[in-house]
């Protein structure tokens, strides 16, 4: 998270230029731990929207479809970037979170639904997660899944209401070193690079159930409805732990260095989910499809893809079921939290509820009950009888409908200089915007037609 204002930042740069030749190793130290600084809310969204659905959704289209995916990231990263730096610049400017901003200027009428469809899309996405974090788990451990999914659920609620905002989103940052796993096989394995390149730069486009239904769950839990109002008000707890905006509210203290830094964070932490999410579609077509998986039907199916990274171990292949659970698990204990956040701070704006991470439980018991209610209700999802890795791919659909509607409104108050001033989308981010409304859209009905 960034913790410095612009001026120290300025002044401790103009002291590393000035230190004297032996000091080059502190000035670079200094260098990198202000680099760390910048990485907040999007690098935490982006690596957060790598969730155990992702992991699985972009894992079911390596081993069905092969490298005809690849090309999906290519084209996702500047819609995702878009709508993201659209939610981060709404929040740094206003101060507020994305619910909040529409109750004040829409009617209740397109409040209530837009908060409904986000919330619904979460618990569904965080059944999921937690049904694959407990199946996952029990690759390696024997303990029944119920007792798993509890757990996991448990362990996730004190991680969000008891430890304070700064140490939280310091461990969210370092659970996504989990999934450098992938990339790390990619290298291990007999992948055909250029294949894969022309794959990833020659879009591959078939009209049937099969393909669109893949495709709307990768653009679904690439560009998520919860990561929308994860950034949007997690860009405003940053802007209170770095002092620019009082507890109480008010008009934020921005500046153009100072959102030129959230736009690098922002663009970053897109990139490393889409570079990510394509070494999984690779790691997936060359692994899986590879060996004639074509369909993932379970956790020990999705584990196989990282079995070329423990090659050569003794029982190589219990190796990779270890590697893949802690790495769900990990970005688990990441995702579920976001989620959960996400939908408590749109109730609490909705409702206008005092919010935030960074109060004591104490200080917004009702921001925290609709957290721990959202974590427990998607548990029960658990106890229905829903396969753990078809509901994870059903939920990405499931998101890449829900998107649609979210990203009209986002769009609309990007543009809107009664809102942002000064800051108001130009021509570029509007455009980034459309685009992805767009497809978005037109993916879901294709969907639809081929359902029906």
């Amino acid at each position: 998270m960034i913790e410095l204002p612009d001026e120290a930042i300025t002044e401790a740069e103009l002291d590393a230029t000035k230190a004297p030749e032996g000091s080059k190793r502190h000035a670079n130290k200094r260098g990198f731990g202000r680099f760390l600084r910048i990485l907040g809310p999007g690098i935490v969204t982006g690596a957060a929207d790598d969730d155990p659905s992702g992991i699985a959704t972009y894992s079911q289209a390596g081993a069905q479809f092969g490298f005809h995916m690849p090309w999906t990231m290519l084209f996702t990263y500047p819609l995702m970037t878009a709508v993201q730096e659209a939610c981060m610049r709404i929040g740094a400017v206003t101060g507020k979170g994305l619910a909040a901003v529409i109750r004040e200027h829409y009617p209740r009428w397109v409040l209530y639904p837009v908060v409904l469809l986000v919330v619904l899309a979460n618990t569904l996405n965080i059944g999921a997660d937690i049904g694959a974090m407990a199946a996952s788990m029990q690759l390696i451990v024997k303990a029944p899944f119920a007792l798993l999914a509890v757990f996991f659920a448990v362990v996730m609620l004190m991680l969000e209401v008891l430890v304070s905002y700064k140490t939280y989103v310091r461990i969210l940052k370092w659970l996504a070193v989990a999934l450098l796993a992938y990339p790390i096989t990619a290298f291990l394995v007999n992948v055909p690079w250029l294949e894969v390149l022309k794959a990833t730069f020659v879009p591959h486009i078939e009209l049937n159930v099969e393909f669109l239904y893949i495709v709307v769950a990768i653009l679904g839990t690439t560009i998520s409805p919860y990561l929308f109002f994860w950034q949007t008000s997690e860009v405003v707890e940053d802007e209170i732990a770095a002092h620019r905006l009082a507890q109480r509210g008010g008009v934020p203290r921005i500046t153009k260095p100072y959102l030129k830094r959230l736009r690098i964070d922002t663009a970053l932490g897109m990139l490393f989910s889409n570079v990510t999410a394509w070494f999984i579609i690779v790691v997936g077509a060359v692994v899986l499809g590879g060996a004639g998986v074509t369909n993932i039907d379970s956790a020990a199916d999705a584990a196989k893809a990282l079995e070329p990274l423990v090659h050569g171990f003794n029982n190589a292949g219990y190796v990779a079921k270890v590697i893949f659970a802690v790495g769900v698990v990990g970005i688990g204990l990441m995702s579920v939290p976001v989620l959960a956040g996400s939908s408590s701070y749109a109730i609490a704006e909705t409702f206008n509820w005092r919010e935030g991470l960074f109060r004591k439980f104490k200080q917004a018991r009702e921001f925290y009950f609709v957290i721990i209610f959202g974590t427990l209700a998607g548990l029960v999802f658990n106890f229905i009888g829903l396969d753990p890795i078809k509901a994870l791919i059903f939920t990405a659909v499931f998101n890449g409908v829900a998107a649609v509607p979210l990203i009209f409104l986002i769009a609309r108050v990007s543009r809107r200089r009664d809102v942002m001033g000064d800051y108001r989308s130009g021509w570029l981010s509007q455009l980034g915007l459309w685009v992805c409304f767009a497809v978005m859209l037109a993916a879901g009905v294709a969907l639809l037609r081929s359902l029906l």
